[in-house]
């Protein structure tokens, strides 16, 4: 007699992660962990926002310290909301980086030579949805693995972003450009955009909650409907009003936040979104069903050089300058497909969400921020971050049925 395991521990796991709210609790749960510990762990005098104060602030958890982790994690999500795209597909793109590169170089390029700021963003990531695209041809039409075609990408785009950049490093100097990262939205404004932030996602929560009721699938309860907007409307209002009481909203959050709504929005509402999941899921059955397979991971490493574009727009505007190191030379690429798998999406295909990517990314910018305050060095980063994305592979592992393991 076979001993009944429905109850054992990886059961109850893969249960979890069959629910819409699956990935998103370790995640969260592991952000909180990470935040809780360093600011109990840092607890030293906070002179940068009131030096007369006379008392003990943790200084993790300051308003100007969680600014700063906001903004340090703003590339790196923008990154691994473009690589989830591919991911939900079952493919990898390890050339997001180096796209970005490119992109960011070719921006400076571009308004040394006299274009200007707005024109020149749109140019690249028109740039970056060619390059993204491409591989994307490689891969549907000509059965390349995504694999060799983004390992091959990679090495060819950094490259690519010497030839631009011969010394290494440009400055960029355009008003337009530097106004990303520097301009900040007034309180007031900021506290209105979350407001409809949570409504858009009220909205969004009742119009999948009618969906399946007329489709006759299992509905959520009202107390868990509105617990999670509660919960998301507590997330947001927190980190706005925690970033006002350092400066200000900066533009490039909201950009952020739209650009991960927009494509959000995309993958989970629009047949398009849909049908990346299903090719994800078993390809060879969204083929059968009239899917056009190769049109969709085309279009979907498309998006992945769009996203990868506007994150290296975000970095030379956070950084003034474009340098081989930031993008192409440095972890930029690890840490942005470890933030989209700790954010939950499975490297075997079929199930994430791009929200989730940037809570991935938060975790890695919280964990390498923590690390830099305590004194750790550059070595203990590396393999602290090994070891949660390594755990976070685990957990998609065990949490997937028996037999789905491979593809």
């Amino acid at each position: 007699m076979q001993p009944d395991t429905s109850f054992s521990p990886i059961d109850r796991l893969r249960r979890m992660r069959e629910t819409r709210l699956g990935s998103f609790v370790p995640v969260l749960l592991a952000l909180a962990a990470i935040w809780v510990y360093f600011g109990l762990a840092l607890p030293l005098w906070d002179f940068w926002s009131d030096p007369d104060a006379g008392s003990i602030r943790f200084i993790f958890l300051s308003p100007r310290n969680i600014y700063n982790l906001f903004m340090q994690s703003a590339v790196i999500a923008t990154l691994a909301v473009g690589i989830t795209v591919v991911l939900l597909l079952g493919e990898i793109d390890l050339s997001a980086a180096a796209t970005a590169g490119v992109c960011a170089a070719l921006l400076g390029v571009l308004v040394l030579a006299g274009i200007p700021g707005w024109a020149a963003c749109l140019i690249v990531m028109a740039v970056g949805v060619i390059m993204g695209a491409a591989q994307g041809l490689l891969i549907a039409y000509v059965g390349i693995p995504s694999f060799v075609v983004t390992l091959a990408g990679l090495l060819g785009y950094q490259g690519l972003m010497q030839k631009i950049l011969p010394t290494g490093n440009l400055n960029i100097g355009d008003p337009f450009v530097r106004a990303i990262a520097r301009i900040l939205i007034p309180d007031l404004w900021g506290l209105v955009m979350a407001g409809l932030l949570v409504l858009a996602i009220a909205a969004l929560a009742l119009r999948r909650q009618a969906e399946r009721k007329a489709r006759g699938l299992e509905l959520d309860t009202n107390a868990t409907l509105w617990g999670q907007v509660a919960f998301f409307a507590i997330i947001v209002f927190a980190a706005v009003l925690t970033m006002n009481a350092y400066r200000s909203v900066p533009l490039l959050i909201i950009l952020l936040t739209g650009v991960t709504a927009i494509v959000g929005w995309v993958s989970t509402s629009t047949p398009f979104g849909r049908s990346i999941f299903a090719v994800g899921g078993n390809a060879e059955s969204a083929r059968r069903v009239g899917m056009n397979v190769r049109r969709i991971r085309v279009v979907a490493f498309g998006i992945v050089g769009l996203l990868a574009a506007i994150g290296g727009i975000f970095g030379a505007s956070r950084y003034g300058s474009v340098s081989y190191t930031a993008f192409a030379g440095g972890s930029l690429l690890l840490e942005s497909i470890g933030a989209a798998v700790i954010g939950g999406t499975s490297l075997f295909g079929g199930r994430g969400s791009v929200w989730n990517a940037i809570l991935g990314a938060l975790v890695i910018g919280s964990l390498g921020n923590g690390l830099d305050l305590s004194g750790a060095s550059a070595a203990d980063k590396l393999m602290f971050s090994g070891a949660i994305l390594l755990l976070a592979v685990a957990i998609d592992a065990l949490s997937r049925p028996a037999g789905n393991g491979a593809r």
